[in-house]
């Protein structure tokens, strides 16, 4: 059985980065999942007092074989993409030239998709408005839901993750610094700026 020390994710988990876990465990063909969040910049402590962290990847969604050293796939949600940056910072040489990584941001325009070089890796930059970011994966990798209605959490992130390593859509490059330029204020719960 696949351990999460035995994979990439062994020193976040380590250094407390991997939260609120929805899923975290083996995935079948010697696989280790994760489904919650990651801490991007933590809080400050104060004594022993456990703070939530400062800023956060939310809706994560990652898969890597035992033995890996870098993660083949990830999907997540921030509330900007300027956290972008955080993220490679986190995950540093986790990260793979030939992965798969999708990077759902709060304050992208609702039309826009862009593949977005950072890091040694090539993201998938795109908006998430009012879904989540697995029934988007779901649509973007044409995802039959019935197809996995029969499946534990497990086996819904080994198959998504499967048809992650399946996409190859081209879209409009950009770099982080464009990016930057173009994105527009981060919104709030009501989904107003703040």
């Amino acid at each position: 059985m696949t351990a999460i020390t035995d994979t990439p994710f062994a020193s976040l988990d380590a250094t407390g980065r991997l939260l609120s876990p929805v899923y975290k465990g083996p995935t079948g063909l010697g696989q280790f999942g994760f489904r919650g969040e990651i801490a991007l910049k933590q809080a400050e402590k104060l004594s022993d007092e456990a703070r939530p962290p400062e800023i956060k990847f939310d809706q994560v969604m990652m898969v890597a074989p035992a033995g890996a050293t870098t993660i083949p796939f990830l999907a997540g949600f921030s509330t900007s993409l300027e956290h972008l940056k955080l993220l490679c910072e986190v995950l540093g040489d986790k990260l793979a030239a030939n992965g798969k990584y999708f990077f759902f941001a709060g304050n992208l325009d609702i039309s826009k998709k862009y593949q977005l070089p950072y890091g040694g890796a090539t993201f998938w930059v795109l908006p998430l408005d009012e879904a989540t970011v697995y029934n988007e994966l779901l649509e973007l990798f044409r995802i039959e839901r019935t197809d996995l209605k029969k499946l534990d959490t497990a086996g819904k992130l080994a198959a998504v993750a499967a048809k992650a390593g399946e996409f190859s859509e081209k879209w409009p490059e950009i770099s982080f610094a464009e990016a930057l330029k173009i994105m527009g204020p981060i919104k709030g719960k009501e989904n107003r700026p703040v």
